[in-house]
């Protein structure tokens, strides 16, 4: 038997669902289908000059180009040797929560939601949710702003430059985003309260979770280190340098073009916000913490059950939407404490290669690049989140497929939907 979706809407991009399942109900093969091109921007990239690069990989995708655009900076000055100013750090920590917000927002209530009342009219969601589509536009309207204030506009920004930033905001301009972050804290609690409650589908597969690590903060803008495990015990974890991993521990499969497909020596793996928040457990924020033990609770889960279900990863995003605010507030405190400084460091171009990993919306972006003695690029390979996670979404259907097996077609159907759109994919950065 065949279960064919041709096409999966409301995910970013286009992709469609392919399963051969024997008679005896074993699943023969299973697929993700990539229904875009190749964008080949890698190939894009070789002989650009290394002011360029930025701005142009931000053009990888419109929904996370910030996480592009700062990744790539942060890459490029690896590879020139430029150690950036604590002002250029701040002001990246600031954009990178708010493109996380931003991007966390617009999933949960516009792609995912539905989905758990079986909803396909956008009309009929927002009828229904009508003050929760509220408090997710305001989120995501402040996000932006704050997008806009750092970058210059609020897609493909044009601030961030190696070195640091081209333009930078003013002290006032800081004091009146603090007071509107204090201002839609409360309504990052009203759709976490909204998705606490939600009946989310059965699933119980042990999983391997990879992402950005830090003992000290939660990670975004800058990937020290690199930590993957299960959730069963810390014993288990690995960490690494992010060149480490990047090199040596994970492997590209190129043989089905146009999306990469990454595994951990052969293992698939999950990236994202559920990822994040267990392998950073201890430096999350407590009060989102809180949301999460009280979920735990009257779910009657017990933590480890927590981390094997992998439609949870809506509820873990709205948990960061109210971290990240936090960090926001906090990043912004520390911009009008400090002094001013110069906007950017000044550079002289040579030969050098660097990498940069930073936590985007769906997971881990490794960006990595050699630049050569006339400041070109040499070399360019990009790993993105949904190229690192499409093979633990096919092996998560394997488990699926036997609780389901003898639900109608259509019931099938909205389930595999449901769960393809609990994991965020962004085709537009699979096939870059």
């Amino acid at each position: 038997m065949k279960l064919v979706i041709p096409h999966i809407h409301k995910t970013l991009g286009d992709i469609g669902f392919f399963a051969k399942i024997s008679e005896k109900g074993n699943i023969d093969e299973v697929k993700i289908r990539v229904l875009e091109g190749l964008r080949q921007i890698e190939g894009i990239l070789i002989g650009r000059r290394v002011f360029e690069t930025p701005l142009v990989i931000s053009r990888i995708c419109g929904i996370c180009p910030t996480s592009h655009i700062l990744n790539a900076c942060q890459a490029l000055e690896k590879a020139l040797e430029i150690k950036p100013s604590q002002q250029t750090e701040n002001l990246r920590k600031l954009i990178t929560c708010a493109q996380i917000i931003q991007s966390h927002s617009a999933h949960i209530f516009f792609m995912s939601l539905a989905d758990f009342f079986d909803i396909e009219s956008e009309k009929e969601l927002i009828r229904k949710f009508q003050k929760e589509v509220r408090d997710v536009l305001l989120l995501r309207e402040f996000a932006l702003s704050i997008i806009e204030l750092v970058g210059g506009r609020t897609v493909h920004p044009i601030t961030p430059v190696v070195g640091g930033f081209s333009k930078i905001p003013q002290k006032q301009d800081y004091k009146k985003a603090l007071e509107r972050c204090r201002k839609v804290r409360r309504h990052s609690l009203a759709l976490i309260k909204l998705l606490k409650k939600l009946e989310y589908p059965q699933l119980k597969r042990k999983t391997l979770f990879s992402s950005s690590f830090s003992a000290k903060e939660y990670p975004h803008h800058k990937g020290e280190k690199i930590k993957i495990g299960p959730f069963a015990c810390e014993a288990g974890d690995k960490v690494f340098t992010p060149g480490d991993f990047f090199s040596n521990q994970i492997e590209e499969d190129l043989k089905n073009p146009p999306a990469k497909r990454v595994k951990f020596k052969g293992k698939p793996y999950m990236v994202g916000a559920i990822a994040r928040v267990k392998n950073n457990w201890k430096v999350f924020d407590s009060e989102a913490k809180s949301f999460l033990e009280e979920f735990t609770k009257e779910n009657k889960l017990t933590k480890e059950e927590l981390f094997e279900n992998n439609f949870y990863n809506t509820f873990f995003q709205s948990l960061e939407i109210l971290h990240f605010l936090k960090e926001i507030e906090k990043s912004l405190l520390e911009l009008m404490r400090a002094k001013e400084e110069e906007p950017r460091k000044e550079f002289k171009v040579s030969r050098g290669s660097g990498l940069g990993a930073l936590e985007a919306p769906r997971g881990t972006l490794f960006s990595y690049f050699e630049v050569d003695n006339q400041g070109r690029i040499a070399d360019c390979s990009i790993i993105t989140p949904t190229a690192q996670f499409l093979r633990n979404l096919e092996e998560d259907f394997k488990v699926l497929y036997p609780i389901i097996e003898n639900l109608s077609r259509k019931k099938k159907v909205r389930r595999i939907k449901t769960l393809i759109r609990a994991y965020d994919p962004c085709i537009a950065c699979a096939v870059h």
